[in-house]
């Protein structure tokens, strides 16, 4: 076990009952009230898409920083019958929306994508989410809105994370009185077992359940969202909610070392490079490789699928993103572009086959959940930075997003997680701009054996790909290997984001390879299930670096 895997065990020992098994239904998130949430799904007789809703509701109460109604999502799911079925609940840009509506004077404003008025896409986590459990629930969206009202009225104590991302972000929620009298108290940010209570959230939870989801997109959610854009020069209209879908879309399907992965395509780009990466490094022996030349190898192939996210990938309906991307043979040619001894530059993207006509038709939090029936979601969710726009729309609760900021808001200009954008990712009205989101469910003879996700930017994809790795490679279960150091490659800038538990020697070993290390503390957080077959058993587990609970009956 290694360095950070033992440091977490001394601390906290229970963290790896994580490893306890259930036979009914299992579910993993990044917070205790969520995952309770889910198992009362459960237990009204609800599935595991069900579970996943009601968790993901609460998530936007308990959990708002991340992600919320004013957001979007990715559901990815592997229903009973055998169907897969990707929703793509993604923002869109509002119709009056301008592919250079952030050059004044011939000069970016970079903070007007992050910040305000200007800032959202239009919201489709609700019509994804009424999607769902329509095709696939037992429930009703009222059975698993109303338990998440009930928390947002009654409040609830916040935690070490949502106390640390409003202290952070204090200053710019205050420039917004709607904002301010939710999250600051006599202009100061709520301090970690301070109650946050969230009445108008409940109003709208409840409204929501009661009337439908035309209450938020074509009802008086939609009536005041259009007024307050209108008054503070923004541009979403009470047409663009009425006019949103969250389309169905056709799951990546690529194989590792045995294992069929279906995942989310495009507007994505997580799905296409979790499944680019692990099909370049199907070329090499990982689970025999040392530790420095484990990264290494690893971190070329980030490289060479980050330079490729760059160029390519955008939103299917605006920009041909090719299927070449996750072609094995494409896999092939960029392994043999490795060096087993030296960091290699990357100058560029490459060039998948046939990109001229086959093409396909992120802060975030992710959590997945699983049942005996053979019902497994991965849905990853998010309103992008913390607390998104940090605009509340008055008397409802709702924080909007800041999605706008994950287009290219002028190609070649970095975003707020430093990911750079070509054309195909470049503002349009109506367009879904480019989201890391990873959702990922893995088969092994037709059957599910592993879902998982993460949240964290651009570090989403190579924590996915590291997981599946752990657990196909090194035959670890989910908390063990949740456990291990990570690091992260997204190809510009030209550095090698790592977590100081490898240790020094690796650190050095590394770092004399030709890589230029960037050290953190840790980053990230990532869930899993695993299925045993064997034995017929889930066993859960949640990221270790942040609170959650992983659970089952």
């Amino acid at each position: 076990m290694r360095v950070l895997a033992a440091l977490i065990l001394l601390a906290h020992p229970a963290l790896f009952a994580a490893d306890a098994a259930f036979s009914r239904h299992a579910i993993a998130t990044v917070h205790p009230l969520a995952t309770e949430a889910a198992q009362k799904a459960f237990e009204k007789g609800g599935n595991a898409v069900d579970a996943a809703i009601a968790a993901g509701l609460t998530l936007g109460v308990v959990d708002g920083h991340n992600s919320g109604i004013g957001g979007g999502c990715f559901f990815v799911i592997r229903a009973a019958d055998g169907t897969v079925t990707c929703i793509d609940g993604r923002e869109m840009a509002p119709s009056g929306a301008k592919r250079d509506m952030y050059v004044i004077d011939g000069k970016l404003d970079d903070e007007a994508s992050k910040t305000g008025a200007l800032a959202s896409g239009v919201p489709g986590y609700l019509k994804a989410c009424a999607s769902a459990q329509k095709k696939h629930g037992k429930l009703k969206l009222a059975d698993v809105l109303l338990p998440a009202a009930e928390i947002a009225e009654k409040g609830f104590a916040i935690d070490t994370v949502y106390a640390r991302k409003l202290a952070a972000t204090a200053t710019k929620l205050a420039k917004f009185p709607s904002s301010a009298a939710i999250f600051l108290k006599n202009g100061k940010p709520l301090e970690k077992g301070q109650i946050l209570v969230q009445s108008d959230l409940a109003k709208t939870y409840r409204a929501v359940a009661e009337n439908g989801i035309e209450w938020f997109y074509g009802g008086e959610f939609a009536r005041k969202t259009a007024e307050w854009m209108s008054a503070n020069g923004g541009m979403m209209t009470a047409e663009d909610l009425a006019g949103y879908q969250a389309p169905e879309r056709e799951a990546i399907r690529s194989q590792y070392r045995g294992y069929d992965l279906v995942t989310m395509p495009p507007p994505s780009s997580g799905g296409v490079h979790v499944a680019q990466i692990l099909n370049i490094l199907e070329h090499f022996p990982i689970r025999h490789l040392r530790e420095s030349s484990r990264v290494h190898v690893i971190t070329e192939a980030m490289k060479l699928a980050f330079a490729d996210r760059a160029h390519w990938l955008g939103d299917p309906d605006f920009a041909p993103v090719p299927r070449g991307l996750v072609e094995p043979g494409y896999a092939a040619e960029l392994a043999k572009k490795i060096d087993l001894d030296h960091a290699t530059a990357v100058p560029s993207h490459n060039m998948p086959p046939h990109w001229e006509g086959d093409v396909f038709g992120k802060h975030t939090t992710f959590l997945c959940t699983a049942d005996a029936e053979g019902n497994w979601v991965a849905l990853n969710q998010t309103i992008n930075t913390a607390f998104g726009s940090k605009v509340v729309i008055p008397g409802t609760g709702v924080l909007l997003n800041d999605e706008m900021d994950d287009f290219a808001v002028q190609p070649g200009i970095p975003n707020a997680f430093k990911l750079v954008g070509a054309e195909a990712n470049a503002i349009a009205p109506g367009k879904r701009p480019l989201s890391s989101m990873s959702p990922t469910i893995v088969l092994k003879d037709g059957k599910p054996v592993i879902v998982t996700g993460a949240a964290g930017g651009p570090t989403i994809i190579t924590q996915a790909l590291l997981l599946l790795t752990h657990i196909i490679d090194d035959g670890m279960l989910p908390a063990e290997a949740l456990a291990q150091p990570r690091f992260h490659h997204q190809w510009n800038p030209d550095e090698l984001k790592i977590e100081k538990a490898f240790g020094q020697a690796t650190l050095t070993s590394v770092r004399a390879l030709g890589h230029k290390l960037a050290e953190s503390e840790s980053f990230g957080a990532c869930q899993a299930i695993y299925f045993d077959r064997s034995k017929q058993l889930f066993f859960p587990a949640n990221d270790p670096r942040v609170p959650g609970k992983a659970d089952g009956r």
